[in-house]
Order: C-alpha cells, then sequence, then structure tokens
C-alpha cells in the first residue's frame, strides 16, 4: 500500500467517525456560496450604477480628476510610490508567494490547488475588462473605453487572499489585516495615478472576495486544521468582528456623503469634489474592510468547524 492509499484510508475512517474531520459542515458552505455570489453581484452592480447612469460616471470622473491633487501631503510619497505598476506586481507576488510556499511546506496539496484555479479564474475575470460595455453619457476627460475591473486592484486583492487562504490558524487575522492594509493602498494609488476609476476598484476587490468565498465552499482537509487543534480563535473573532463592523459602517458613512453632493454632481460643482473624493477613498476602505472580514470569518468556519474529534484528535489506533 503506498502513502496516498494509505491516507485515503484514514481519511474515510475519520469521515465514517466524524465528517466534520474531513470536510466543513454543509452550512458553512452554503454560506460561502451564498455570501460569494453576493459580492459578485453587488460588485457588478456597483459597475452597472457607475456606468449606465449620468450620476455614476459624473462621480466617478470627478474623482478621477481631482483625487490627485486633494490627498494629504504625508500620504502624496507612499501613493507615489505605489502608483508605479512594477512595485504592484512585486509586493503583490512576493504575498502571495508566501502563501503558495505556506501551503506547499505544510504539504496540503487539494489547498495548492485551490488556490491554483482561484488565481486563473481571477486572471481570467480581469480579461472581461475589454467585453464590458461604457456607453457615452457625459463629456468625460478620463478614457471613454470601459475600465472594470481594475487589474492591479484584483491583482493585490488576489494575492493577499491567498496568503489568508494558506496559512496557519495563529496569523489568520494577520493576513486579514495585511489584506486590508494592501487592497486599500492599491485601490487607492491606482485612482490617485488616474489608471482607474473608483467604480473599477470597488468592483475588482468586490469580484476577488466573490470568487475566494466560492473557491471555499469547496474545502476539504487539506485546507482544514487538523484534527486535535481546532479551537476557536480569540484573534479571529476580534479581527473578523472589527472588520466587518467597521467595513460596514464606512460604507454607510460613504453613501450618505454620495448622497450629500449628488445634487452637484452634474455640474461639477466645486463644492461637491472633497466630498466625493472622501466618500471614494472611505468607501473602497469599507469594501475592503467587509471583503477581508468576511473571507477571514468564513475561512476560520471552513478550517475548523469545531466537533469532538476536531478539538482533542482522532483515539489512538490499536497496537498491531
Amino acid at each position: 500500500m503506498n502513502d496516498a492509499d494509505g491516507a485515503s484510508d484514514i481519511d474515510r475512517g475519520l469521515a465514517r467517525l466524524d465528517p466534520l474531520t474531513v470536510r466543513p459542515r454543509i452550512s458553512s458552505r452554503v454560506l460561502c456560496v451564498v455570501f460569494g455570489l453576493l459580492l459578485i453581484a453587488v460588485g457588478f452592480g456597483v459597475w452597472w450604477g457607475c456606468v449606465f447612469t449620468e450620476n455614476g460616471q459624473s462621480y466617478d470622473e470627478l474623482v478621477w480628476k481631482n483625487l490627485h491633487n486633494d490627498v494629504p501631503s504625508w500620504t502624496t510619497g507612499v501613493m507615489n510610490a505605489v502608483a508605479q505598476s512594477w512595485l504592484v506586481i512585486a509586493v503583490s507576488c512576493t504575498i502571495a508567494a508566501i502563501g503558495i510556499i505556506t501551503a506547499l511546506i505544510r504539504r496540503r496539496w487539494w489547498l495548492a490547488g485551490q488556490i491554483a484555479v482561484f488565481a486563473v479564474v481571477c486572471l481570467a475575470v480581469t480579461r472581461i475588462k475589454g467585453l464590458l460595455p461604457r456607453p457615452f453619457i457625459i463629456n468625460t476627460e478620463s478614457p471613454a473605453a470601459n475600465s472594470a475591473p481594475s487589474g492591479h486592484a484584483m491583482l493585490a486583492a488576489a494575492c493577499a487572499v491567498i496568503l489568508l487562504l494558506a496559512v496557519p490558524r495563529a496569523v489568520r487575522a494577520l493576513a486579514g489585516v495585511i489584506g486590508v492594509v494592501w487592497a486599500v493602498t492599491v485601490g487607492v494609488s491606482v485612482i490617485y495615478g488616474q489608471w482607474h476609476r473608483p467604480s473599477d476598484v470597488a468592483m475588482s476587490i468586490l469580484l476577488v472576495a466573490g470568487l475566494a468565498l466560492l473557491a471555499l465552499a469547496v474545502t476539504r482537509k487539506s485546507g482544514m486544521d487538523e484534527p486535535g487543534h481546532r479551537v476557536s480563535s480569540v484573534s479571529v473573532q476580534i479581527v473578523g468582528s472589527v472588520l466587518i463592523t467597521g467595513g460596514l459602517l464606512l460604507l454607510v458613512y460613504s453613501g450618505y456623503v454620495i448622497w450629500q453632493v449628488v445634487p452637484g454632481l452634474n455640474v461639477s460643482a466645486s463644492w461637491a469634489v472633497q466630498g466625493a473624493n472622501v466618500s471614494a477613498v472611505v468607501g473602497i476602505m469599507g469594501v475592503a474592510m467587509l471583503a477581508f472580514g468576511l473571507l477571514l470569518a468564513l475561512r476560520q468556519i471552513t478550517a475548523a468547524p469545531l466537533s469532538r474529534l476536531g478539538l482533542i484528535g482522532a483515539p489512538p489506533a490499536p497496537p498491531k
């Protein structure tokens, strides 16, 4: 009997004793599918609202034109640095490489396959940029062609997601925070550098998070914590709660500010500029926090479903 056959026999034995040792709860997988599809739908909803409506195009244009001149002086150095394509690619690939190497060192082959498929799908999704229409509604200084989703924003978010999926429980919360910081930094920088509109960035983060949740729905033993070491994580509970709650609050605030500046969008009123810029940055922060908060929480419940064998491990094998 080879090692693969032996491992399969062990998995089948564990599954008979406790199905949760080799696969997450059905309810957890259903949550991943529901939230994944919801985030993808919201991503396309953001794109539609900012592409097919006059107010949406006006809002994107106002931020695209003015954010570059309306950021605090202490952030310009960071924005100028991150607004370099090579730096975004290098840092993102380094983050993803850490995640992939972690999965390989831990011998999580199915998880490595999940990550590979997720990366390929994200790369394929960036190609829809050339397929999505952008009707002419208002005169714009920004390029008339569709620019959503943002390839750089998707790269940054996807690589951060790979890290979150691959690391063990002890650093799972830290990986979530890193994902938020990097996704927001790159997202704001591509608007600052006038590469993309705000809706492009929001759509990109939402699509990546949605695809990642769909990937979590097919989690198997390789992507789960070892039986006997599955416990709740205080850091995940705290960080996940803060990210989800904070993200929702920031999105509510961003929506309120957008509602306030809507009357000035069609005429590009100067009084609406600062509100539009603030709402865009706050909105991107909210989207990233909510997305990675959901990913962190659902990653934990798919990786460590609490059960008797999950907590104490399988019973010892009888002596031969």
